[in-house]
């Protein structure tokens, strides 16, 4: 046998045994070795700054000296900010040293931003501030807290607090809504929406704040706008000085309201929108949501919506672009530097982070997208900036995907920097072509990616993974689970638990029989990692479906645990009925 054949046996091989192994056993063969793996237009460069980062990454904030400040996705106590140095001047960070965040309470959060000679950054609950010294990477002054969140919180769904500055000392902070559509009881499917909706007394909107003053509550800050479900995304527009954001909107609209929704139409809905944002600004939650697909707001079905009915919904503020349901635009950064073409100038970029519950069809965005302004306005159609993060395509499950693009900021050179969430890597990007004469060419091998699977609007048939191999353990998994759990049982490493290995599934089978019975709400620990989200009950389905999804899920994914009967989950009911 010579050694071309031999070689090209082995790779056919090779192709075979990944073409029947689950996506996530390939998710780390590289796709393009260019560009620390992005895709980028004509013209533009990236280089790794770090590889990986202890604690991984959310937003992200350069200095004027090109120091990096870090908002880690874990923290230890004290260690909440990671703060990076490039020595050599080769790109690369050399330095690497941690700091911040008293520890007391929830570490996970979102925001990293520099005003004024001061780095903020925030945990769930807290937003704290250093003064920096010129030439030290490390902060010398005390950690001053600027905001406490002092809402009791039994659960950290959409509360983590993003930041923003204008140019008058005011800083924005969301207050996140922990519901789809302020149900009544969010445990309980097809429970009805509260009208007036108390959650936006002090939730589901944004709050304005003095960014100098200390010791700030909710209560000594302006609400500046509501109807906001959830907001991850948001910066200040210095070229016409407006707030902007991208809300997150509502999930579940198959396993909540199967009669009005389809499993195509609740991968695309609802939109999320990119709204800009003034004093007063209503954008409709919970009462309505907007379908980009229709063009239009609608209700929604907690408030007597069908996915076509409109009732009073356009008198709510209308996005200026409405992207897919999911795509979960987790950060937005104006571009005022000068190193890229004149085109870029203004515009907005956007890290999209990848949606978690679109099955049965694949995952979709995990991207960096552009939208380019003119005179305040959208001048274009969104476009595709950096892909390639994923590193797979179709995205089934969100643990497949390699990176997920999570913080956006800007160099003092005009460069961007871009921070991942699974692995803590981080890119800068350059534009290294003629500026003058940046043609429309450049564009064209990026505008083709939008016809992959992991961003182009899915084809109702051809695209169900559900197609023609329905998962075993039926439709149940498939409608009610897979959404949050994913196909493969692995949740998404940050607000839904996986299943397989945990002794919430493989252990006391009342126990789990109840979670479906009754919901699960509250703070819970699975395979050592802390979740606080809330699951819905399910108390609708029948004896024999939650014997036959129970035993699906004690007997796939790794696990290897006995079934549950209908006779042992009729025991259950009853014994739970009695007790009303």
């Amino acid at each position: 046998m010579n050694k071309r054949y031999l070689k090209y046996l082995l790779t056919v091989l090779t192709c075979c045994a990944l073409g029947f192994t689950q996506h996530s056993a390939r998710k780390d063969q590289p796709v393009n070795t260019k560009n620390g793996g992005l895709f980028l237009p004509a013209g533009f460069e990236a280089v790794v700054v770090v590889d990986s980062l202890p604690g991984r990454a959310r937003h992200i904030a350069v200095n004027d000296n090109g120091d990096i400040y870090v908002k880690a996705r874990f923290a230890n106590t004290g260690e909440s900010v990671i703060a990076l140095r490039d020595t050599n001047g080769d790109g690369r960070a050399d330095i690497i040293k941690r700091f911040g965040g008293v520890g007391r309470e929830r570490a996970y959060g979102t925001a990293m931003r520099i005003y004024k000679g001061y780095l903020y950054f925030s945990s769930e609950l807290v937003v704290y501030r250093y003064k920096l010294t010129p030439g030290d990477l490390i902060p010398q002054s005390k950690e001053e807290v600027i905001l406490t969140d002092d809402h009791p919180h039994g659960m950290h769904e959409h509360i983590a607090k993003p930041i923003t500055f204008d140019d008058k000392g005011n800083m924005y902070v969301p207050f996140g809504a922990n519901s789809n559509a302020c149900q009544e009881d969010n445990r309980i499917p097809g429970s009805p929406g509260m009208t007036p909706c108390p959650i936006l007394e002090d939730h589901g909107g944004i709050w304005k704040f003095d960014a100098n003053k200390t010791g700030q509550l909710q209560k000594d800050g302006v609400k500046f706008a509501t109807g906001l479900r959830s907001i991850v995304g948001m910066d200040w527009n210095f070229a016409d000085n407006n707030l902007y954001a991208l809300q997150h909107g509502r999930d579940d609209l198959l396993r909540l309201w199967p009669q009005f929704y389809d499993g195509w139409e609740s991968a695309m809905l609802p939109s999320e929108e990119f709204l800009r944002i003034k004093e007063g600004t209503h954008a409709g939650w919970p009462y309505c949501y907007w379908d980009q697909m229709q063009g239009k707001k609608v209700l929604n079905p907690e408030y007597g919506g069908d996915g076509k009915k409109e009732g009073d919904c356009a008198q709510y503020e209308k996005p200026l672009i409405g992207f897919p349901g999911h795509w979960a635009p987790n950060d937005l950064l104006f571009y005022q530097g000068n190193q890229f073409p004149e085109r870029y100038k203004n515009g907005s970029f956007i890290a999209f982070h990848g949606s978690t519950n679109r099955a049965p069809y694949p995952q979709s965005s995990y991207f960096i997208g552009f939208v380019p302004f003119k005179n305040g306005q959208p001048a274009g159609e969104y476009e595709i900036f950096a892909d390639g993060f994923a590193g797979i395509d179709p995205i089934v499950n969100v643990s497949d995907a390699v990176y997920r693009p999570m913080g956006i900021a800007m160099g003092p050179d005009g460069s961007i920097y871009i921070a991942e969430t699974e692995k803590g890597k981080i890119w800068k990007i350059t534009y290294t072509g003629d500026k003058k004469k940046f043609p429309k060419k450049a564009l064209a091998g990026m505008e083709k990616r939008k016809s992959m699977s992991h961003i182009r609007t899915p084809d109702q048939t051809k695209d169900n993974l559900d197609k023609d191999k329905p998962i075993a353990g039926g439709n149940v998994y498939s409608i009610y689970c897979s959404a949050c759990h994913q196909r493969n049982g692995m949740g998404d490493s940050q607000r839904f638990p996986p299943l397989g290995g945990a002794d919430w599934v493989t252990g006391d089978k009342e126990r789990l029989i109840k979670v479906l019975l009754q919901g699960l709400e509250g703070p819970i620990e699975v395979k050592g990692q802390s979740y606080n989200n809330v699951m819905p009950q399910h108390s609708f389905l029948k004896d024999e479906e939650i014997s036959e999804v129970l035993t699906h899920i004690r007997s796939n994914f790794g696990n290897s645990a006995s079934e549950v009967t209908t006779e042992e989950v009729a025991g259950v009911r009853a014994a739970l009925d009695s007790l009303k």
